[in-house]
Protein backbone atom coordinates (compact mmCIF):
# COMPACT_ATOMS: atom_id res chain seq x y z
CA UNK A 1 0.00 0.00 0.00
CA UNK A 2 1.59 3.51 -0.59
CA UNK A 3 2.53 5.74 2.22
CA UNK A 4 2.08 8.91 -0.12
CA UNK A 5 -0.59 10.97 0.66
CA UNK A 6 -3.95 11.95 -1.20
CA UNK A 7 -3.61 13.07 -4.39
CA UNK A 8 -5.44 16.35 -3.81
CA UNK A 9 -3.88 17.36 -0.98
CA UNK A 10 -0.07 17.03 -2.64
CA UNK A 11 -1.18 19.04 -5.61
CA UNK A 12 -2.34 21.74 -2.77
CA UNK A 13 1.08 21.54 -1.33
CA UNK A 14 2.79 21.62 -4.74
CA UNK A 15 0.67 24.70 -5.89
CA UNK A 16 1.23 26.68 -2.65
CA UNK A 17 3.09 29.80 -4.23
CA UNK A 18 4.05 28.28 -7.57
CA UNK A 19 3.45 30.55 -10.80
CA UNK A 20 2.81 27.92 -13.28
CA UNK A 21 2.85 24.09 -13.62
CA UNK A 22 2.77 22.29 -17.25
CA UNK A 23 0.73 21.21 -17.50
CA UNK A 24 -1.13 20.40 -14.06
CA UNK A 25 -3.20 17.65 -15.52
CA UNK A 26 0.65 15.96 -16.33
CA UNK A 27 1.59 15.84 -12.67
CA UNK A 28 -1.61 14.70 -11.12
CA UNK A 29 -1.44 11.33 -13.49
CA UNK A 30 2.76 11.29 -12.50
CA UNK A 31 1.16 11.67 -8.87
CA UNK A 32 -1.38 8.92 -9.29
CA UNK A 33 1.37 6.63 -11.00
CA UNK A 34 3.47 7.42 -8.17
CA UNK A 35 1.19 6.54 -5.82
CA UNK A 36 -0.22 3.07 -7.85
CA UNK A 37 3.50 1.70 -7.95
CA UNK A 38 5.03 3.16 -4.92
CA UNK A 39 7.99 4.84 -6.82
CA UNK A 40 8.85 8.97 -6.06
CA UNK A 41 8.90 10.80 -8.73
CA UNK A 42 12.64 12.72 -9.60
CA UNK A 43 12.43 16.07 -8.66
CA UNK A 44 15.16 18.24 -10.31
CA UNK A 45 16.14 21.64 -9.90
CA UNK A 46 19.63 23.18 -10.80
CA UNK A 47 21.91 25.77 -9.66
CA UNK A 48 24.86 27.78 -10.95
CA UNK A 49 27.08 28.38 -8.33
CA UNK A 50 27.86 31.61 -9.99
CA UNK A 51 28.42 33.61 -6.63
CA UNK A 52 29.55 32.30 -3.14
CA UNK A 53 26.18 33.01 -1.27
CA UNK A 54 22.64 32.57 -1.03
CA UNK A 55 19.86 34.97 0.00
CA UNK A 56 16.19 34.24 1.09
CA UNK A 57 14.74 34.92 -3.30
CA UNK A 58 17.44 32.08 -3.92
CA UNK A 59 15.30 29.74 -1.12
CA UNK A 60 11.83 29.76 -2.93
CA UNK A 61 13.45 27.04 -5.02
CA UNK A 62 15.05 25.33 -2.40
CA UNK A 63 11.81 25.82 -0.12
CA UNK A 64 9.27 23.96 -2.69
CA UNK A 65 11.87 21.34 -3.08
CA UNK A 66 11.52 20.60 0.49
CA UNK A 67 7.71 20.24 -0.33
CA UNK A 68 8.11 17.52 -2.71
CA UNK A 69 11.03 15.84 -0.09
CA UNK A 70 7.97 16.57 2.33
CA UNK A 71 5.66 14.63 0.20
CA UNK A 72 8.07 11.64 -0.32
CA UNK A 73 9.47 12.16 -3.29
CA UNK A 74 13.07 12.37 -4.66
CA UNK A 75 14.43 15.51 -4.83
CA UNK A 76 17.58 16.24 -6.96
CA UNK A 77 20.01 19.35 -5.96
CA UNK A 78 21.87 19.64 -8.82
CA UNK A 79 25.04 21.50 -9.07
CA UNK A 80 25.61 23.06 -12.30
CA UNK A 81 29.68 23.26 -12.47
CA UNK A 82 29.53 22.25 -16.11
CA UNK A 83 26.56 25.38 -16.99
CA UNK A 84 28.15 27.39 -15.11
CA UNK A 85 31.39 27.69 -16.89
CA UNK A 86 28.87 28.66 -19.72
CA UNK A 87 27.19 31.52 -17.60
CA UNK A 88 23.31 31.44 -17.89
CA UNK A 89 22.22 34.41 -19.99
CA UNK A 90 18.82 34.62 -18.69
CA UNK A 91 17.58 38.20 -18.21
CA UNK A 92 21.30 39.70 -19.61
CA UNK A 93 21.75 42.14 -21.69
CA UNK A 94 25.25 41.10 -22.57
CA UNK A 95 27.61 37.92 -22.35
CA UNK A 96 28.54 36.62 -19.47
CA UNK A 97 32.06 36.58 -18.16
CA UNK A 98 32.79 32.61 -17.90
CA UNK A 99 34.09 31.63 -14.27
CA UNK A 100 36.81 29.62 -13.67
CA UNK A 101 36.79 25.81 -12.37
CA UNK A 102 37.97 26.99 -9.28
CA UNK A 103 35.28 29.69 -8.54
CA UNK A 104 32.87 27.04 -9.50
CA UNK A 105 34.22 24.76 -7.04
CA UNK A 106 34.66 27.14 -4.47
CA UNK A 107 31.10 28.64 -4.76
CA UNK A 108 29.78 25.03 -4.96
CA UNK A 109 30.93 23.98 -1.43
CA UNK A 110 29.32 27.11 0.04
CA UNK A 111 26.38 26.16 -1.67
CA UNK A 112 26.17 22.87 -0.21
CA UNK A 113 26.61 24.08 3.02
CA UNK A 114 23.99 26.35 2.67
CA UNK A 115 20.76 24.42 0.93
CA UNK A 116 21.16 21.34 3.86
CA UNK A 117 19.85 24.49 6.08
CA UNK A 118 16.20 23.57 4.40
CA UNK A 119 16.79 20.13 2.45
CA UNK A 120 17.65 17.10 4.33
CA UNK A 121 20.99 15.97 3.33
CA UNK A 122 20.47 12.16 3.94
CA UNK A 123 17.21 12.67 1.69
CA UNK A 124 18.55 14.74 -1.25
CA UNK A 125 20.87 13.49 -4.60
CA UNK A 126 23.16 16.06 -4.77
CA UNK A 127 24.67 15.76 -8.40
CA UNK A 128 27.01 17.93 -10.74
CA UNK A 129 26.08 18.30 -14.29
CA UNK A 130 29.77 17.75 -15.40
CA UNK A 131 29.01 13.83 -14.40
CA UNK A 132 28.21 13.27 -17.97
CA UNK A 133 29.13 16.42 -19.92
CA UNK A 134 32.58 15.66 -18.89
CA UNK A 135 31.91 12.37 -21.18
CA UNK A 136 29.95 14.10 -24.19
CA UNK A 137 31.65 13.98 -27.24
CA UNK A 138 32.05 16.34 -30.34
CA UNK A 139 29.70 14.75 -32.21
CA UNK A 140 27.15 14.46 -29.07
CA UNK A 141 26.99 18.28 -29.14
CA UNK A 142 26.47 18.05 -32.86
CA UNK A 143 23.08 15.94 -32.39
CA UNK A 144 22.21 17.65 -29.54
CA UNK A 145 22.24 21.01 -31.37
CA UNK A 146 20.36 19.56 -34.39
CA UNK A 147 17.40 19.08 -32.14
CA UNK A 148 16.82 23.11 -32.18
CA UNK A 149 16.67 25.76 -34.82
CA UNK A 150 18.41 28.91 -33.80
CA UNK A 151 14.94 30.51 -35.05
CA UNK A 152 13.72 28.41 -32.14
CA UNK A 153 16.51 29.70 -30.04
CA UNK A 154 15.58 33.55 -30.74
CA UNK A 155 12.12 33.38 -29.80
CA UNK A 156 13.37 33.59 -26.39
CA UNK A 157 13.20 36.90 -25.15
CA UNK A 158 16.63 38.24 -23.80
CA UNK A 159 17.98 36.81 -26.98
CA UNK A 160 15.37 38.34 -29.25
CA UNK A 161 15.82 41.42 -27.73
CA UNK A 162 19.74 41.74 -28.07
CA UNK A 163 19.28 40.40 -31.67
CA UNK A 164 16.57 43.06 -32.24
CA UNK A 165 19.45 45.47 -30.60
CA UNK A 166 22.06 44.53 -32.74
CA UNK A 167 23.65 43.31 -29.61
CA UNK A 168 26.14 40.41 -29.57
CA UNK A 169 25.24 36.78 -28.99
CA UNK A 170 27.97 34.36 -28.26
CA UNK A 171 27.20 30.70 -29.88
CA UNK A 172 28.20 29.69 -26.52
CA UNK A 173 24.95 31.29 -24.86
CA UNK A 174 22.94 29.33 -27.58
CA UNK A 175 24.53 25.85 -25.76
CA UNK A 176 22.97 27.43 -22.36
CA UNK A 177 19.63 26.22 -22.65
CA UNK A 178 20.50 22.40 -24.69
CA UNK A 179 22.91 21.59 -21.89
CA UNK A 180 20.08 22.69 -19.34
CA UNK A 181 17.57 20.53 -21.13
CA UNK A 182 20.11 17.77 -21.61
CA UNK A 183 20.35 17.81 -17.37
CA UNK A 184 16.69 16.67 -17.37
CA UNK A 185 17.77 13.64 -19.64
CA UNK A 186 20.48 12.25 -17.95
CA UNK A 187 18.34 12.31 -14.63
CA UNK A 188 15.48 11.29 -16.62
CA UNK A 189 13.58 14.05 -14.10
CA UNK A 190 9.76 13.77 -13.93
CA UNK A 191 9.55 17.54 -12.49
CA UNK A 192 11.77 20.15 -13.09
CA UNK A 193 11.27 23.63 -10.85
CA UNK A 194 12.65 27.47 -11.85
CA UNK A 195 11.96 30.74 -11.30
CA UNK A 196 9.71 32.62 -13.51
CA UNK A 197 12.39 34.08 -15.16
CA UNK A 198 13.55 30.24 -16.25
CA UNK A 199 10.42 29.15 -18.54
CA UNK A 200 12.65 28.87 -21.83
CA UNK A 201 15.29 26.83 -20.58
CA UNK A 202 12.78 24.70 -18.62
CA UNK A 203 10.50 23.62 -21.77
CA UNK A 204 13.55 22.79 -23.81
CA UNK A 205 14.04 19.79 -21.21
CA UNK A 206 10.43 18.99 -21.92
CA UNK A 207 11.12 19.00 -25.83
CA UNK A 208 14.61 16.92 -25.63
CA UNK A 209 13.05 14.46 -23.55
CA UNK A 210 10.61 13.52 -26.03
CA UNK A 211 13.50 13.40 -28.46
CA UNK A 212 15.51 10.96 -26.66
CA UNK A 213 12.04 8.84 -25.99
CA UNK A 214 11.28 9.76 -22.45
CA UNK A 215 7.89 10.89 -20.85
CA UNK A 216 8.08 14.84 -20.63
CA UNK A 217 9.01 16.61 -17.23
CA UNK A 218 6.48 19.07 -15.67
CA UNK A 219 7.37 22.40 -15.41
CA UNK A 220 6.98 24.00 -12.43
CA UNK A 221 7.93 28.15 -12.33
CA UNK A 222 8.30 29.42 -9.15
CA UNK A 223 7.48 33.54 -8.39
CA UNK A 224 10.66 35.71 -8.28
CA UNK A 225 11.02 37.33 -4.98
CA UNK A 226 10.98 41.01 -3.99
CA UNK A 227 13.05 42.71 -1.76
CA UNK A 228 12.81 44.30 1.31
CA UNK A 229 11.53 47.77 -0.71
CA UNK A 230 8.55 46.14 -1.98
CA UNK A 231 9.40 46.30 -5.49
CA UNK A 232 12.57 45.38 -6.92
CA UNK A 233 13.91 41.81 -7.50
CA UNK A 234 15.46 40.67 -4.32
CA UNK A 235 19.28 40.73 -5.29
CA UNK A 236 22.23 42.24 -3.17
CA UNK A 237 23.46 44.76 -5.46
CA UNK A 238 19.95 47.03 -4.77
CA UNK A 239 20.27 46.33 -1.17
CA UNK A 240 17.42 45.00 -0.77
CA UNK A 241 17.86 41.41 0.58
CA UNK A 242 18.46 39.50 3.53
CA UNK A 243 20.82 36.62 3.63
CA UNK A 244 20.99 33.32 4.87
CA UNK A 245 24.60 33.99 6.58
CA UNK A 246 23.70 36.98 8.29
CA UNK A 247 23.46 37.54 12.42
CA UNK A 248 20.15 36.31 13.01
CA UNK A 249 19.26 40.26 15.21
CA UNK A 250 20.21 41.40 11.30
CA UNK A 251 17.82 39.10 9.68
CA UNK A 252 15.16 39.56 12.43
CA UNK A 253 15.17 43.05 11.68
CA UNK A 254 15.34 43.03 8.15
CA UNK A 255 12.16 40.77 7.68
CA UNK A 256 10.72 42.93 10.86
CA UNK A 257 11.19 46.27 8.15
CA UNK A 258 9.14 44.81 5.54
CA UNK A 259 5.19 45.99 4.75
CA UNK A 260 2.59 44.09 6.13
CA UNK A 261 1.33 43.23 2.14
CA UNK A 262 4.65 42.01 1.54
CA UNK A 263 4.76 39.66 4.77
CA UNK A 264 1.96 37.61 3.39
CA UNK A 265 3.89 36.88 0.34
CA UNK A 266 6.94 35.86 2.69
CA UNK A 267 4.81 33.48 4.21
CA UNK A 268 3.57 31.97 1.09
CA UNK A 269 6.85 31.46 -0.15
CA UNK A 270 9.20 31.23 3.02
CA UNK A 271 7.91 28.86 4.94
CA UNK A 272 5.96 25.28 4.86
CA UNK A 273 2.65 26.85 6.51
CA UNK A 274 -0.15 25.76 4.14
CA UNK A 275 -2.42 28.20 2.59
CA UNK A 276 -5.33 28.30 4.70
CA UNK A 277 -3.78 28.66 7.37
CA UNK A 278 -2.32 31.53 6.28
CA UNK A 279 -5.63 32.81 5.06
CA UNK A 280 -6.41 31.78 8.75
CA UNK A 281 -4.10 34.23 9.95
CA UNK A 282 -5.11 37.06 7.76
CA UNK A 283 -8.30 37.52 9.32
CA UNK A 284 -7.48 36.26 13.01
CA UNK A 285 -3.65 37.39 13.81
CA UNK A 286 -2.63 40.93 14.48
CA UNK A 287 -0.03 42.40 11.61
CA UNK A 288 2.87 42.92 13.99
CA UNK A 289 2.61 39.62 15.62
CA UNK A 290 2.19 37.80 11.99
CA UNK A 291 5.48 39.49 10.90
CA UNK A 292 7.01 38.45 14.64
CA UNK A 293 6.01 34.81 13.94
CA UNK A 294 7.36 35.03 10.23
CA UNK A 295 10.76 36.91 11.59
CA UNK A 296 11.03 34.30 14.31
CA UNK A 297 10.46 31.06 11.47
CA UNK A 298 12.51 32.59 9.10
CA UNK A 299 15.83 32.88 11.56
CA UNK A 300 15.17 29.65 12.95
CA UNK A 301 15.48 28.12 9.74
CA UNK A 302 18.87 29.40 8.83
CA UNK A 303 20.17 29.67 12.39
CA UNK A 304 18.30 28.06 15.41
CA UNK A 305 15.19 28.22 17.41
CA UNK A 306 17.10 29.60 20.27
CA UNK A 307 18.98 32.25 18.10
CA UNK A 308 15.42 33.85 16.98
CA UNK A 309 14.12 33.48 20.60
CA UNK A 310 16.95 35.78 21.75
CA UNK A 311 16.69 37.98 18.38
CA UNK A 312 12.93 38.68 19.20
CA UNK A 313 13.57 39.57 22.46
CA UNK A 314 16.45 41.74 21.46
CA UNK A 315 14.68 43.19 18.61
CA UNK A 316 11.79 44.34 21.00
CA UNK A 317 14.29 45.65 23.31
CA UNK A 318 15.46 47.82 20.96
CA UNK A 319 13.04 49.30 19.02
CA UNK A 320 9.97 48.77 21.19
CA UNK A 321 11.20 49.81 24.69
CA UNK A 322 13.79 51.83 23.06
CA UNK A 323 16.48 49.52 24.82
CA UNK A 324 20.35 48.68 23.59
CA UNK A 325 19.92 44.85 22.97
CA UNK A 326 22.19 42.65 24.93
CA UNK A 327 23.79 41.48 21.65
CA UNK A 328 24.95 43.68 19.21
CA UNK A 329 27.81 42.55 16.81
CA UNK A 330 31.22 44.09 17.30
CA UNK A 331 32.92 45.40 13.61
CA UNK A 332 36.67 46.45 13.47
CA UNK A 333 37.45 49.04 10.97
CA UNK A 334 41.35 50.19 10.42
CA UNK A 335 40.67 54.37 10.56
CA UNK A 336 42.66 54.24 7.06
CA UNK A 337 39.65 52.79 5.52
CA UNK A 338 37.38 55.02 6.13
CA UNK A 339 39.23 58.36 7.34
CA UNK A 340 39.81 61.42 5.73
CA UNK A 341 42.91 63.62 5.34
CA UNK A 342 41.58 65.80 7.95
CA UNK A 343 41.07 62.70 10.15
CA UNK A 344 37.67 62.74 10.06
CA UNK A 345 35.22 59.94 9.50
CA UNK A 346 34.11 59.68 6.23
CA UNK A 347 30.29 58.58 7.26
CA UNK A 348 29.31 56.74 3.66
CA UNK A 349 32.40 54.53 3.66
CA UNK A 350 32.13 53.54 7.60
CA UNK A 351 27.96 52.63 7.61
CA UNK A 352 29.35 50.55 4.26
CA UNK A 353 32.56 48.93 5.95
CA UNK A 354 30.15 48.05 8.62
CA UNK A 355 28.12 45.93 7.12
CA UNK A 356 24.74 48.50 7.44
CA UNK A 357 24.63 49.05 3.64
CA UNK A 358 25.77 47.46 0.43
CA UNK A 359 27.67 50.02 -1.43
CA UNK A 360 29.15 53.78 -0.42
CA UNK A 361 26.55 54.57 -3.16
CA UNK A 362 23.85 53.13 -0.90
CA UNK A 363 25.14 54.53 1.88
CA UNK A 364 25.04 57.73 0.97
CA UNK A 365 21.24 57.59 -0.17
CA UNK A 366 20.17 56.47 3.41
CA UNK A 367 22.53 58.82 5.25
CA UNK A 368 20.49 61.84 3.07
CA UNK A 369 17.54 60.17 3.84
CA UNK A 370 18.08 60.51 7.25
CA UNK A 371 18.28 56.74 7.93
CA UNK A 372 21.74 56.99 9.80
CA UNK A 373 22.47 57.20 13.61
CA UNK A 374 25.68 57.04 15.34
CA UNK A 375 25.66 57.18 19.30
CA UNK A 376 21.82 58.04 19.12
CA UNK A 377 22.03 61.00 17.17
CA UNK A 378 20.95 61.45 13.12
CA UNK A 379 24.17 62.19 10.90
CA UNK A 380 23.34 64.60 7.97
CA UNK A 381 27.09 65.27 7.07
CA UNK A 382 29.40 62.81 4.81
CA UNK A 383 32.16 63.48 7.46
CA UNK A 384 32.24 63.43 11.35
CA UNK A 385 35.12 64.13 14.03
CA UNK A 386 34.81 61.17 17.01
CA UNK A 387 37.20 60.16 19.03
CA UNK A 388 38.46 57.10 18.11
CA UNK A 389 39.23 55.71 21.15
CA UNK A 390 35.48 54.66 21.68
CA UNK A 391 33.06 51.88 20.35
CA UNK A 392 30.72 53.62 17.96
CA UNK A 393 26.92 52.39 17.93
CA UNK A 394 25.77 52.91 14.52
CA UNK A 395 22.13 52.33 13.39
CA UNK A 396 20.62 52.81 9.98
CA UNK A 397 17.19 52.42 10.37
CA UNK A 398 16.40 49.20 12.10
CA UNK A 399 19.98 47.37 12.20
CA UNK A 400 22.65 47.98 14.47
CA UNK A 401 26.41 47.75 14.63
CA UNK A 402 29.08 48.49 17.55
CA UNK A 403 32.19 49.56 15.88
CA UNK A 404 35.62 49.86 16.99
CA UNK A 405 38.00 52.19 14.78
CA UNK A 406 41.46 50.78 14.63
CA UNK A 407 43.52 53.66 14.15
CA UNK A 408 47.28 53.52 12.21
CA UNK A 409 49.61 51.07 13.66
CA UNK A 410 47.77 49.54 15.81
CA UNK A 411 47.70 45.44 15.72
CA UNK A 412 44.53 44.03 14.10
CA UNK A 413 45.03 40.23 16.03
CA UNK A 414 45.36 42.33 19.42
CA UNK A 415 43.02 44.15 18.63
CA UNK A 416 40.20 41.17 17.80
Amino acid sequence: MSSFAPIDEQLAYIQKGSAEIIRLAELRAKLEKSCATGKPLRVKAGFDPTAPDLHLGHTVLLRKLKHFQDLGHTVIFLIGDFTGMIGDPTGRSATRPPLTPEDIMRNAKTYMAQVYKILDSNKTETRFNSEWFNKVTSADWIRLAAKFTVSQMLEREDFHKRFQEEKPIALHELLYPLAQGYDSVALEADVELGGTDQKFNLLVGRELQRSYGQESQVVLTMPILEGLDGVNKMSKSLGNAIGIHEPPLEMYGKVMSISDAMMWRYYELLTDLQVPEIERMKIEAHPMQAKKDLARRIVADFHSAEAAAKSGEDWAKQFQKDERPEAIELVEIPFNDIGGADGSVMVDKLVSKAGLASSVTDAQRKREQGAVKINGQKVDLPKLHVDRAVNLEVRVGRQMKLVRIISPGSDLSEAQ
